[in-house]
């Protein structure tokens, strides 16, 4: 199962604590995710399912590709951090 971690900014309006959750696809773990925590859908999706624009996913350091369907690979041993985007200028 891949270790997933809401950074605290993210988590800072609802308990999200590290943990495991299974899955093959970005998509699968955070089913899994929002399954334990469904609050946690509506900050991290768009109501129709991609990425909401200030929130990046990585998977073991890398930001995913496919920030629609959320198809990029998850090893079972995988790192997974939900941030929310910094922007500005």
């Amino acid at each position: 199962m891949a270790r997933v971690e809401v950074t605290p900014i993210m988590a800072r309006h609802l308990d999200v604590p590290s943990g495991a959750f299974p899955g093959a696809t970005v998509a699968e773990v955070l089913t899994a995710l929002f399954a334990a925590h469904p609050k946690l859908r509506s900050y991290v999706l768009e109501d129709h399912g991609p990425l909401r624009k200030h929130v990046v996913v990585f998977v073991d350091g890398e930001a995913i590709r496919d920030r629609a369907a959320q198809s990029d690979p998850v090893g079972a041993d995988a790192e997974v951090v939900i941030m929310q985007a910094l922007s500005g200028g």
